[in-house]
């Protein structure tokens, strides 16, 4: 769980980088959850888009996504929303230190 400040640093790192996952009208599938993963076990803070033909709001897929990776939103804004998870393998070390 993260705290404000936590909170507050991500969205400063998340601010530029690239959308790099939409979900569009299939919505939140296997493949989908598959991806977002495995960009967060190599990015650790990613950036997502809901499409308007989509059946979905950003703030629900933002929350499925983060339930089925067991990763937290840092925020949702518009049609966009940030997540992030730590780095928990044992051969890669953290990319992002959070303050305490």
């Amino acid at each position: 769980m993260l705290n404000s400040r936590q909170r507050a640093q991500l969205r400063a790192l998340a601010n530029p980088l690239d959308t790099i996952l939409q979900v569009g009208k299939d919505g939140i599938t296997e493949n989908t959850a598959k991806s977002v993963s495995d960009a967060l076990t190599a990015r650790e803070l990613i950036k997502c888009r809901v499409l308007d033909n989509s059946g979905l709001a950003a703030r629900e897929a933002a929350e499925a996504l983060a339930t089925s990776c067991d990763a937290d939103v840092v925020q949702t804004i518009g049609s966009r929303f940030v997540l992030y998870r730590e780095n928990r393998a044992l051969d890669k070390e953290k990319r992002i230190k959070l303050v305490k």
